[in-house]
């Protein structure tokens, strides 16, 4: 028996299908993996999912786990480390991004919220279910805009409308998984 799995998902690639099969449009609560793809799918952009994902691992060394912490307090040495790092995309403004994103995201927890809780009161606490196809699934979102003006307005970089859809469908905010998929949930 075949499994039926959306058309994006390279059967050619063993971590792909993983990342298909047990992560993508599966909420998540998580505040370090939120705060991690966050900035992954910032990462991305101009460039496809598939190539993050297999760098996501070195990404996890290069950005000490995804600690905010560390990360708000990057200087001149760590980004130059970072931007001489093969195993991740090195561009200045999308490393910038994640030590401005980690202040932003600091911030945030000042202020008394997590990102699990800001992002997931958008939805009402319940992931959006669609019924798309291939052909139909949007990049983005009259939610998407909303959610990346918000993020814009509180610091946070790499966050337009697109990357942050994609970031909604990473997170299970949505579960875009194609009506055929057998992970699609939606009943």
């Amino acid at each position: 028996m075949t499994t039926i799995r959306c058309s994006w998902a390279n059967p050619a690639n063993p971590r792909y299908l993983d990342y298909h099969d047990t992560e993508w449009g599966v909420p998540c609560h998580d505040e370090n993996r939120l705060f991690e793809m966050l900035n992954l799918e910032g990462a991305q952009a101009g460039l496809s999912w598939e190539t993050i994902l297999n760098k996501r691992d070195t990404y996890r060394i290069a950005f000490d786990n995804w600690d905010a912490e560390k990360i708000a307090f990057y200087g001149p040495d760590k980004v130059a480390e970072l931007l001489s790092n093969a195993g991740i995309v090195r561009n200045k403004l999308k490393v910038a991004a994640a030590i401005t994103n980690a202040q932003a995201y600091l911030r945030l927890r000042a202020e008394g919220g997590l990102l699990d809780q800001y992002l997931w009161a958008f939805v009402d606490g319940k992931p959006l279910c669609n019924r798309y196809t291939s052909d139909t699934r949007p990049a983005t979102t009259e939610l998407s805009d909303r959610i990346s003006k918000d993020l814009a307005k509180r610091g946070f970089k790499f966050v337009g409308s697109t990357i942050v859809y994609a970031y909604m469908q990473g997170i299970g905010m949505v579960d875009d998984h194609d009506v055929a998929c057998f992970r699609h949930g939606c009943k």
